[in-house]
């Protein structure tokens, strides 16, 4: 079904190849502004392989240039990856097949231009879904890393840096990527931001995904991203800041202006939160303020956005699993009380249902472990019983049951 924005944009795109150059990019940046305000339905039924395509034949019949065909795609992949929009019709495309092979070509070049192949290579990575060849990733990721390094405070530029961290970000856990290819330069980018905090939060964000995904297959970073870099309490500080900047009394799917993109960031960074708690191992004291501060979302999302709540619950269940977190940090941090609140939403889904009994029975285990301190014991038994009590309370009695024989936790 078409809307007015899909409407729009299709009129302007078919007025693209009878523009000159300059005609052509005005149209584009109110194609630009139409693209911010649309949603994932409207994002596939525009963005098809026909289109693209279409993109590609104008290029090679020199009716659009390729600075303009980037600045197009660049915005549509930025948009896609933002509100994680999955287009599967990019990959299929000629124009894909062209970008590929004029990443590889101008790669080869002794003079390269390294602008022209900063922006095929972003634009590639914000679109792909399926994996493309190590090989493309291995001159993606110095040549995108390089764009990163630009330290000039202005607009301009800070959007240049955080579209290519945004791009790294999409390399995800399935690359092997030696260190040398880019600790040093991702060290430098964070070190820098936590020093003059020049980048956008979407652009630091980035930087932290896409280090965190490392991990998966380099378990020599933890004291990297730990110990020196401080995920811990840079993550708190981020979703300290991000909090204080949505509306939470705006409904899902409302319209939100600023408010709904500072959201999508905040539960980007949250799914970097949750695999940060799923992989990495070693115990440190800022988790327990990252835990506070998750809670304060969970406490602050309510009913409006299941997606959020969603991935705080993972983070605080995964946390409880993998042993990430004392478990004295969940229980000052309030992470039980806020799970348990958690259960009498009228949003929990089966899933969301799942997490939030993985968690009980993770915290349950861990407080059954045997202390010295007579008052400290105490208080654990206190908590167990007030989670057996909550659980009761809201029907999972056959649950409990099934712990007391499966794991004895709850002795």
């Amino acid at each position: 079904m078409e809307t007015d924005n899909t409407k729009k944009f299709n009129e302007l795109f078919c007025e693209l190849e009878h523009c000159n150059e300059d005609e052509q990019r005005k149209k584009i940046g109110e194609m630009n502004e139409i693209i911010d305000g649309m949603n994932e339905e409207e994002h596939k039924s525009v963005f098809t392989t026909r289109m693209f395509n279409k993109i590609d034949k104008m290029i090679v019949e020199k009716k659009m240039s390729m600075e303009n065909a980037i600045l197009l795609l660049n915005h549509v992949g930025y948009c896609n990856v933002l509100k994680n929009v999955w287009n599967l019709f990019f990959e299929k495309s000629s124009l894909s097949r062209r970008f590929k092979k004029m990443i590889v070509e101008e790669d080869k070049k002794e003079e390269k231009n390294e602008k022209l192949l900063v922006d095929l290579c972003e634009c590639y990575l914000l679109f792909y879904i399926e994996f493309p060849s190590l090989d493309l990733i291995l001159t993606c990721v110095p040549c995108l890393l390089k764009a990163t390094l630009k330290k000039e405070e202005n607009d301009e530029t800070q959007k240049e840096v955080e579209i290519a961290l945004l791009a790294l970000s999409r390399i995800n856990r399935h690359y092997f990527l030696r260190q040398e290819l880019y600790l040093k330069e991702i060290t430098e980018i964070i070190e820098h931001q936590q020093k003059h905090r020049n980048l956008s939060q979407l652009a630091y964000q980035s930087t932290w995904k896409f280090f965190i995904y490392r991990y998966f297959n380099d378990y020599f970073l933890k004291g990297n991203i730990m110990n020196k870099l401080h995920f811990g309490r840079e993550a708190a500080r981020e979703l300290e800041e991000l909090i204080k900047c949505v509306d939470w009394n705006r409904k899902n799917g409302e319209e939100g202006g600023k408010e709904a993109k500072e959201e999508l960031i905040l539960l980007r960074c949250l799914q970097t939160i949750v695999v940060y708690f799923c992989i990495c191992k070693l115990e440190n004291e800022e988790n327990e303020g990252l835990i506070k501060s998750i809670v304060k979302v969970l406490r602050a999302v309510k009913d409006n956005r299941r997606d959020i709540s969603d991935q705080c619950i993972s983070s605080l269940r995964n946390a409880a699993e993998n042993r990430v977190v004392k478990v004295e940090y969940l229980l000052k941090g309030g992470a039980v009380e806020a799970v348990l609140e958690g259960m009498q939403r009228p949003t929990l889904n089966e899933c969301l249902r799942f997490d939030c009994l993985q968690f009980f029975m993770n915290v349950s285990e861990r407080l059954n472990e045997k202390v010295d301190n007579k008052t400290e014991e105490e208080e654990r038994k206190a908590t167990k019983r007030k989670i057996i009590d909550k659980m009761e309370e809201e029907g999972y009695e056959d649950t409990i049951t099934s712990f007391h024989k499966t794991l004895k936790i709850f002795n």
